[in-house]
C-alpha cells in the first residue's frame, strides 16, 4: 500500500489527515519541525521525519521511500519557495501523486498575495509532471477560533467582513477531502483534477453570531469593523504585521463574493454532504470556549 509524507501534520488540517490515514491503514509519515510537539499531537505510533520547508535535505530525506505527498504549507512570505521545494523533492523521489492544500480564488498574478501564492504553487505542482490533485478549500469555519479570546470576555468578536456571504467550509471536510484524495488506488484518479470545498451554504458572520449564541448558550455580537481598525487589532492581538494586512487583504476579496459559492467538491471525494457550520459551532466551538486558551490550537 502506498505510503503518504504528509506536510503541516501537526496543524488543525494537518493532523486530522494523519489520523485519517491510518483509520484506513494507510501507511503515513508526518513532516514536523518539533517531533515532541508532533508525539503528544500525532501520537507515539506515527512515523516522524524531522524536517523544514526550508531545508531541501530534510525534505529529500522525508519524502524518500515515500509514494504520495500531502502538500499543505502554511501562508508564509516564502510560501513558494517552501512549497517549491517539497514538490521538487517528490520529483526526485518518484513521488507518484501530490494533494496540494489550495484556495478558492488562487490565482498566480492576483493582487491578493495570499492568492498569488497558492496560485503560482499550484501551477509548479501541475508543471511538475507528477499526477496531481489540488484541493480549492473556501474559507475555513475554524478561523473563528481566533476570535475566542473575545467571544470569552466580551461575547462579541470583531472582522472586517462586512454582510459578505461567505461558503466556509468546515476544516474537518477538508481533511476527509485530502484523505478520500491520497488513498484512492494507483490510477483511480487521473492527474490534472481540482476541487473546490465549501460547506452547504453561503453565511454571514452575522449568522454565525446567531449560530453561536445557540450553540453556547449565551448571547454572542458579531461587531463589523473596518480594514485599518481590523489590522491594529490583530497586531495587538500579536500577529505580525505583514500577517495582519494579508489577512484583511483576503476579506476585501470575501466581501467581493470570493468564496460566495457553494460546491461539490466535499461529496464529489467523501460522499457525504459537508457539515453545517451548526454542526461545527456545536462540536468544536462550544467545547473550544469551555477549555484553556493553550487548548485553541
Amino acid at each position: 500500500m502506498a505510503k503518504v509524507l504528509v506536510t503541516g501534520a501537526t496543524g488543525n488540517i494537518g493532523a486530522r489527515v494523519v489520523a485519517g490515514l491510518r483509520d484506513r491503514d494507510v501507511p503515513v509519515r508526518a513532516f514536523v519541525r518539533d517531533p515532541e510537539r508532533a508525539r503528544a499531537r500525532l501520537g507515539a505510533a506515527t512515523e516522524l521525519a524531522h524536517g523544514d520547508f526550508a531545508e531541501p535535505d530534510s525534505l529529500r530525506r522525508a519524502v524518500d521511500g515515500a509514494d504520495r505527498l500531502f502538500l499543505l504549507c502554511a501562508n508564509d512570505p516564502r510560501q513558494v519557495e517552501f512549497g517549491t521545494n517539497a514538490v521538487d523533492a517528490a520529483v526526485r523521489a518518484g513521488v507518484e501523486r501530490v494533494v496540494m492544500l489550495s484556495t478558492i480564488g488562487a490565482a498566480a498574478g492576483s493582487p491578493t498575495v495570499f492568492f498569488d501564492q497558492h496560485g503560482r504553487l499550484e501551477d509548479h505542482v501541475r508543471a511538475s509532471g507528477i499526477p496531481s490533485t489540488v484541493l480549492r478549500a473556501a474559507h475555513l469555519m475554524s478561523n473563528i477560533l481566533g476570535s475566542a479570546p473575545t467571544i470569552r470576555q466580551a461575547g462579541r468578536f470583531f472582522l472586517p467582513a462586512g454582510d459578505a456571504p461567505i461558503a466556509m467550509v468546515d476544516p474537518r471536510d477538508v481533511a476527509a477531502a485530502a484523505v478520500a484524495a491520497l488513498a484512492e488506488p494507483a490510477g483511480a484518479e487521473p492527474g490534472g483534477r481540482t476541487y473546490e470545498l465549501t460547506g452547504p451554504a453561503a453565511i454571514t458572520y452575522g449568522e454565525v453570531a446567531e449560530r453561536l449564541t445557540a450553540a453556547v448558550g449565551r448571547p454572542v455580537e458579531y461587531v463589523p469593523v473596518p480594514d485599518e481598525a481590523a489590522v491594529d487589532g490583530m497586531v495587538q492581538a500579536g500577529l505580525p504585521q505583514w500577517l495582519a494586512e494579508q489577512v484583511v487583504e483576503v476579506f476585501r476579496d470575501l466581501r467581493t463574493g470570493t468564496h460566495g459559492s457553494t460546491s461539490a467538491g466535499v461529496r464529489s471525494l467523501t460522499g457525504h454532504e459537508p457539515r453545517a457550520f451548526e454542526d461545527f459551532a456545536h462540536a468544536v466551538v462550544a467545547p473550544a470556549l469551555d477549555a484553556p486558551e493553550e487548548g485553541l490550537t
